[in-house]
């Protein structure tokens, strides 16, 4: 897409850092060099003032990144595109069906009302919950990879969904500051809420994680 729109060498693309290197990748192989912006600590997508303060005359186009269900905020980039005469591209994530997805939100939502010490995620209009991402409050890193690790020795499975931000792996490092992009990486975890898991999984889910809560700080 980035191709037949006339991106090339010379050309920037506006791209976030929260996520796999795939967009930054793509951007590459056009020969354009990928611009890392921040996120919003809400829904983990482009931030469009951070896109707009990221622009220049070589930024050619944008490219907004739907992330764990919940959609960006596509009329505020696509304001942002007409204001400097940018493309702006989309890249989604695989769709379910809707009995899968009605599914995972009643589960996030048990999570919602029972979950302590952890911070959870906003509903936010047409969230999928394609991931359950909750931030575990405290001093980063070290804080969030230990309840990780505590929370799966009592048998719950969670995962880091983004270890390195983009802008830091070393074919792509980048000296920008991203303040909540870094914020986000070091203290979201992913924890389940698929449409298989019984009430009985759900309840393990809540009490692993409550039992771990206490401990830190609390999450306003």
């Amino acid at each position: 897409m980035l191709r037949a729109a006339g991106v090339g060498p010379g050309d920037e693309v506006v791209v976030p850092a929260f996520g796999n290197a795939e967009v930054a990748e793509a951007v590459a192989l056009t020969g354009a060099l990928p611009v890392f912006a921040d996120i919003d600590p809400v829904t983990y997508c482009l931030d469009p003032s951070a896109v707009e303060a990221a622009t220049t005359p070589r930024t050619a186009a944008l490219v907004a990144v739907h992330r764990f269900g919940r959609p960006a905020d596509v009329t505020r980039l696509h304001g942002v595109g007409q204001r400097h005469g940018l493309l702006v591209l989309e890249q989604g994530e695989s769709e379910a069906p809707y009995d899968e997805v009605a599914q995972r939100r009643e589960r996030a939502a048990y999570l919602d009302t029972r979950l302590r010490g952890v911070r959870t995620p906003d509903s936010g209009e047409g969230h999928t919950y394609q991931q359950y991402v909750v931030r575990v409050p405290g001093n980063g890193r070290p804080d969030r990879d230990a309840f990780a690790r505590a929370v799966r020795a009592r048998g719950v499975e969670c995962r880091v969904p983004v270890k390195t931000p983009v802008h830091r792996l070393p074919e792509f490092r980048s000296r920008v500051a991203l303040p909540e992009t870094e914020r986000a990486a070091d203290e979201t975890l992913s924890l389940p809420v698929d449409a298989t898991l019984t009430r009985r999984d759900m309840q393990r889910i809540v009490a692993a994680c409550n039992a771990l809560g206490g401990l830190l700080q609390p999450a306003f």
